[in-house]
């Protein structure tokens, strides 16, 4: 269970040990987000113990602008000042329901804006590489499902470690998925991951030490991992020669990318990528059109001297 920050004044431990577990057991936050959600939080109650500010109800505007200027001359990029003042607007929005707090000094007070950065992908030629015929060894083969499912059905890494065997259709080749918010959504697979999950499912049975519904095992008979899964990643890219830099989400970006290139259908990829809003699916058509500036460059006559 979340507990409150000890920096804070002790009046203000009970009221932010409840905060996260509401956000815990109500706005279903991941463990991830919690955590970032925390850290944030305790650094805004800091600012303010030094700023020998301890009452909430005095706590205003000013204030929080000045808090996020602190932060942004420690070097937090604009992202980061978003998240931290979103942090900050939950929390008073909470107190103004629980604690009788008559407003929210958050609200509205802007990030600086950080430059917009496109999402990383791998060309397709990488991709086959990465994706190539794995070594006759289980756990290569469970790596080689794992990546299949990530590049062939868009998963966030959460999602495809927290795969149980249940989840698999194994007729209509779709996967039931657990997103963010405790959101379930529907991908389907194609041939190619259909091919690797029936390697892995032979070899699987090599690793089962009792009972197990997880659809991907560690090498000790458990779920696996997020941390092992990255690992696994980045090994398997730099043995097939790729950037040492590879990493999960990157083959979800890759997804995306191709899938719009081809398709040209946002909505689409919205739905398959389980995106609430489809502002945060456009960052793609940015890649698209990056792609197409590419190909004009090199085929166009008049396009360069």
């Amino acid at each position: 269970m979340p507990s409150a920050e000890h920096t804070a004044p002790s009046e203000w431990t009970l009221p932010l040990e409840r905060f996260f577990i509401y956000l815990e057991s109500e706005r279903k936050y991941s463990s991830h987000t919690l955590s970032a959600y925390q850290r944030d939080i305790k650094a805004f109650t800091v600012y303010c113990v030094q700023q020998f500010q301890t009452d909430w109800a005095e706590i205003d505007e000013a204030l929080i602008r000045q808090f996020v200027a602190s932060q942004h001359r420690k070097g937090l990029s604009g992202r980061s000042l978003q998240r931290r003042l979103s942090a900050v607007r939950t929390l008073f929005n909470y107190l103004r329901r629980h604690y009788g707090l008559k407003n929210n000094p958050a609200v509205g007070i802007p990030a600086p804006k950080s430059p917009k950065r496109l999402p990383e992908t791998l060309g397709v030629d990488q991709l086959n590489r990465l994706l190539a015929q794995p070594d006759d060894d289980p756990l290569a083969h469970r790596d080689h499902a794992m990546m299949e499912l990530l590049y062939g059905c868009g998963l966030r890494l959460s999602e495809l470690t927290g795969l149980n065997l249940a989840d698999i259709d194994w007729q209509q080749q779709v996967l039931t998925v657990m997103g963010k918010g405790n959101k379930q959504r529907r991908v389907p697979f194609g041939k190619k991951a259909l091919e690797a999950l029936n390697t892995w499912m032979t070899a699987r049975t090599q690793f089962l030490k009792h009972e197990q519904a997880a659809l991907f095992l560690s090498k000790n008979g458990l779920r696996i991992g997020n941390r092992n899964v990255q690992q696994r990643l980045k090994n398997r890219a730099l043995k097939q020669g790729l950037n040492g830099n590879a990493y999960p989400h990157m083959l979800r970006h890759s997804f995306a990318s191709h899938i719009l290139e081809s398709s040209g259908d946002l909505r689409a990829v919205q739905e398959l990528l389980g995106h609430a809003n489809l502002t945060t699916t456009q960052i793609y058509t940015h890649l698209d059109f990056q792609h197409l500036a590419g190909v004009y460059d090199k085929a166009h006559p008049r396009s360069r001297k």
